[in-house]
């Protein structure tokens, strides 16, 4: 796997509903819970092979999705755009950046 805690989790946040049920199990025990693979794989009543194959295949299904579709990058973006239009002191600019980031 070549993908930190913090982007998995970034990955899962954005794209979890596109995954199969198992997928989103073995994701969310791995990057949210903070799971071994061996305790995926008891909890799951599976190999740790197995747990280890889909959640490399997993992983790199996540990470095409975001190569296609950039909804983390892009998100990101947005933050650090909302945070200098903020340091503008502005009251007018600050609040409809308020507004925008409750929109995310």
């Amino acid at each position: 796997m070549t993908v930190s805690k913090e982007e998995g989790n970034a990955l899962l946040d954005f794209y979890e509903e596109l995954l199969t049920d198992k997928q989103k199990d073995v994701l969310n025990l791995y990057f949210k819970e903070d799971l071994s693979l061996s305790e995926i794989a008891e909890d799951l009543a599976i190999s740790k092979s197995a747990v280890s194959d889909l959640l490399n295949r997993s992983i790199h299904q996540l990470q095409n999705y975001e190569a296609k579709l950039s909804l983390v990058e892009n998100y990101r973006k947005r933050l650090k755009i909302y945070h200098r239009l903020e340091q503008m002191e502005n009251p007018e600019v600050t609040e409809l950046v308020q507004k925008l980031i409750n929109l995310e």
